[in-house]
């Protein structure tokens, strides 16, 4: 009778607690939508795309210096954390001229890790604020078109965030001036809509497997 139960133990227990955590992330991990779709970046200079991404969106302003201290937050909570993932991308925009500034910016990070999922668009600042609309968070832009507030953006572009945070309630966005916030907050949503896309897509792999048979 000892060595069934052990066996049981062993065996059955660690089924049952996957079941139990696959089931948790089907019916409750999903980061709730909060708008969208937003405006595709179509008229920006590159040749990035929302389109198919797992995008963190942010607004640099013309005063990207002031922004360093942000940006520097988010490389080392959030970038470094989950730029190795498939189709993910830490895009920001800002105004057209800053490019010398920006590419000062990224002289330092780069120090600190690989860059190579930062993106950049440039545009006027009018379009800049055309498309921080789009995201219908009622947030503004300060003077020189920035905000602290990073977002997440699906790969269907829309804005994903918390319909209940226990401190805002609607919670559009993240404060990239608080690692409390990135550490506490952004960094568990994150993992939540990667995990979401996992899980669809080891569906639908199954799913051609099971066809194929």
């Amino acid at each position: 009778m000892k060595k069934k139960f052990v066996l049981t133990v062993l065996f059955i227990l660690p089924l049952v607690v996957y079941m139990f955590f696959a089931s948790g992330v089907t019916n409750f991990g999903r980061l709730p939508v909060l708008s969208g779709p937003v405006s595709e970046l179509d008229g920006f200079a590159g040749e990035q795309r929302l389109q198919g991404k797992i995008t963190v969106l942010g607004f640099l302003g013309d005063s990207v210096e002031l922004q360093q201290g942000r940006m520097f937050n988010l490389n080392q909570k959030i970038y470094k954390r989950f730029h190795e993932f498939q189709d993910f991308q830490m895009l920001m925009v800002a105004p057209d001229g800053t490019q010398q500034k920006v590419a000062g910016v990224m002289r330092e990070l780069e120090t600190f890790t690989d860059i190579g999922n930062w993106r950049f668009v440039y545009g006027e600042m009018p379009e800049i604020r055309r498309f921080f609309n789009s995201l219908e968070t009622g947030l503004e832009l300060d003077a020189t078109g920035a905000t602290p507030y990073v977002f997440i953006i699906d790969k269907d572009r829309m804005l994903r965030g918390r319909k209940k945070d226990e401190d805002t309630g609607l919670k559009f966005g993240f404060d990239a001036t608080s690692v409390a916030d990135l550490n506490n907050k952004m960094e568990d949503d994150m993992k939540i809509i990667l995990a979401e896309y996992r899980l669809a897509l080891k569906s639908n792999q199954a799913g051609r497997n099971t066809q194929e048979q």
